[in-house]
């Protein structure tokens, strides 16, 4: 991993309008998905970004590959502004991982197809040299050549995710976004696609944006981590910094729900219970966007939004959206440290 910045996000805002009518439709709402993002992703590092459903974590992974055009803000790659208009290059350079093995593959078409689609649309390779490189990026995910014309649905679904793996990696790209790509997966099965993705950026140098529900599957993966709450970021910093001292109350609430194996350790430690639903994206809160839920929450964070920002007594990279960060007395340790002890690999399994 180096220091050089591969992607800017820079108060990147996606909102979908809502609208009413039948012969002229007119705005009445807006849907705000991601409300004013500002994420760095480094050459060669992989960023995890956690957060509840309906936070905005795969609208904004499709703004930075170009699925969604951006309401407001800008996407830098390699320093280019590419929020708006990415071009053929770019296409190219930055690939996709999605979370449904089964829905993403194209049940009518033979597999060799699908992973050859890139090569037909960038027209970058044709008849037996296509059919060779296809072999070989399957032969590289751990999926037998001489299946290159079966259907998707002669394979288990951790054989159909590789194949999107194998997709992904057909222009060799510089970016993937990994959007929930083992949520699907039995658990054993999502420790061999973990480790593949592990494998195939030290041996290809990629850069990964991984995005998951599993804590503990984010810290085995990333380098650094992002946290997001309606459609902004609370809390980002360097993987290990953020499991050990987090500092945002909805990041320490996170932590505290996490799955631990162990029942004599889940059963001693403390559990924050936020109280209330999550607000609606139609009419976020002002102020923090958690106040409603926070039990740290004080009359400022109703009326003045907190800066994504350097908490006294952190380090430089670590940086929390809150009024009122959380102290070393009020983490829960016992949680935490399960985690910590518990996610230093995942569940290995049988071999498909």
């Amino acid at each position: 991993m180096s220091d050089e910045i591969l992607v800017k996000v820079e108060n990147v805002r996606k909102h979908f309008p809502i609208k009413q009518g039948i012969l002229f439709k007119r705005e009445v709402a807006r849907v705000h998905a991601v409300d004013g993002v500002d994420l760095e992703v480094r050459r060669g590092e992989t960023l995890g970004i956690v957060g509840e459903s309906g936070c905005g974590k795969s609208t904004l992974a499709r703004c930075i590959t170009g699925l969604h055009s951006i309401t407001d803000g800008r996407i830098l790659f390699e320093g280019k502004d590419i929020g708006r208009a990415p071009d053929k290059a770019f296409r190219r350079d930055v690939q996709m991982i999605f979370q449904d093995p089964y829905g993403s593959l194209n049940p009518r078409r033979r597999v060799g197809s699908i992973i050859a689609d890139p090569f037909d649309i960038h027209g970058t390779a044709t008849g037996a040299e296509r059919k060779k490189r296809v072999q070989e990026l399957m032969e590289l995910v751990g999926l037998n050549p001489e299946h290159y014309n079966r259907f998707p649905a002669e394979f288990s679904g951790g054989q159909r995710q590789r194949i999107g793996v194998a997709r992904a990696l057909a222009l060799k790209p510089k970016l993937i976004v990994c959007d929930e790509p083992v949520s699907a997966l039995d658990v054993s099965i999502q420790a061999q696609v973990i480790n593949l993705l592990k494998d195939l950026q030290d041996e290809l140098g990629l850069t990964y944006i991984f995005i998951a529900h599993d804590l503990s599957v984010v810290r085995y993966v990333s380098d650094r981590v992002a946290v997001m709450y309606l459609g902004k970021v609370g809390e980002a910093a360097e993987g290990e910094e953020l499991y050990a001292r987090p500092r945002h109350p909805y990041t320490n609430a996170l932590l505290s729900a996490a799955s631990v194996a162990d029942p004599d350790r889940a059963e001693r430690r403390e559990r924050i219970i936020l109280t209330g639903d999550v607000p609606s994206p139609i009419k976020p809160p002002s102020g923090c966007r958690f106040h409603t839920r926070c039990p740290k929450a004080q009359e400022i964070c109703a009326t003045a939004e907190p800066p994504l920002t350097v908490a006294a007594g952190d380090t430089a990279g670590h940086l929390t959206a809150c009024h009122f960060p959380v102290e070393l007395g009020e983490r829960l340790a016992e949680a935490h440290a399960a985690i910590q002890q518990e996610s230093t690999e995942p569940t290995l399994g049988v071999t498909e």
